[in-house]
């Protein structure tokens, strides 16, 4: 299984992901965080993204892929890491770790993390 971060699920979504993440990502189950979705929804509700939600290729997307839930562990987690970030990038790197499955993720901040598994 890949945790991916909301960049690169948007990434996936609209085919720009680079050739090496598709490669990793395609022998593999995919998951996101419950919380990306609710950064898709903000980013659509502020206008810096352009995505009908309800649109049924991206629905079929997300029936693709695994929806992990923030628990309370993961919730703890996400307070305890050592980098600091937007909420939502902590509740990600959180899920990671405490799922145990590694992250594809851009973001320069979680990948200099020493607790995060990432996946590239």
């Amino acid at each position: 299984m890949l945790n991916l971060d909301t960049h690169i699920l948007l990434m996936f979504i609209s085919g720009t992901a680079s050739a090496e993440e598709f490669r990793c990502a395609s022998s593999q189950e995919l998951a996101i965080s419950d919380i990306v979705l609710w950064e898709i929804a903000k980013l659509v509700q502020k206008g810096r993204l352009d995505l009908d939600v309800n649109d049924p290729d991206y629905q079929l997307w997300l029936r693709s892929i695994t929806i992990l839930p923030i628990t309370p562990e993961i919730a703890w987690r996400s307070t305890h890491l050592d980098f600091l970030s937007d909420p939502a990038d902590e509740i990600i790197a959180a899920t990671s770790i405490v799922e145990n499955i590694p992250l594809l993720t851009r973001d320069q901040r979680i990948r200099s993390s020493r607790m995060v598994r990432l996946a590239l």
